[in-house]
């Protein structure tokens, strides 16, 4: 039976056009049925309805601080599109507990750094600033704690003398659109263990 996906994301989405061309390739587990951005103008939704896939806006903004309220208008709109599982793709907000709990092994997300390096923000320039000699991307899980779930893929790639941060993630960012659909791949047919590239 094919999965039912809805991608989250905040901004330009290139981890979800990823995502979604994987999924319209032909003989795919999954399949896209909704984009969700917490951003009104973000840049992925237009890719996402140019691409065929049902898109919609929830705005933090007007929830202010009440995380909950947001989430459960996030939830709402979700449950319309029945979705199987649920990719975060540059969703740039922290869930609650009660959000990863009800979604809980069915969401995914990408996260630019080796976990359990670097949680969070600005990890091209830590990974700087600690010396490392190499630097990667992980799929995981999403739990409660942040980017702290099962990681399922990583691909590595070596830091270069003269690499800046935008260097950096420039690189990368070619090893996620490539690790995230294959992690994806896999989990809709139920394997768990972890895939590594690079």
């Amino acid at each position: 039976m094919t999965k039912r996906v809805a991608i989250l994301i905040s901004g330009g989405g290139s981890n979800m056009v990823s995502l979604v061309k994987d999924m319209q390739s032909g003989d795919h587990p999954a399949t896209p049925v909704l984009v969700v951005s917490n951003v009104a103008d973000a840049g992925g939704l237009q890719k996402a309805a140019d691409l065929g896939v049902p898109t919609a806006v929830v705005d933090h903004k007007p929830f202010g601080k009440d995380r909950e309220a947001f989430e459960a208008e996030l939830t709402r709109v979700l449950e319309e599109a029945q979705p199987d599982i649920i990719c975060c793709a540059g969703f740039m907000r922290i869930l609650t507990e009660g959000f990863t709990s009800h979604w809980g092994g069915r969401m995914l997300n990408i996260h630019p750094s080796l976990l359990p390096k670097y949680k969070g923000l600005h990890t091209h320039q830590r990974a700087l600033e600690a010396g490392d000699t190499e630097h990667g991307c992980s799929v995981h899980e999403v739990t409660a704690e942040l980017d702290g779930g099962p990681i399922l893929g990583q691909a590595k790639i070596a830091i270069e003398a003269g690499d800046t941060a935008d260097t950096l993630a420039s690189r990368l960012l070619t090893w996620e659109h490539k690790l995230y659909p294959a992690v994806l791949r896999r989990y809709a047919v139920g394997d768990r263990t972890t895939l590594f590239l690079g």
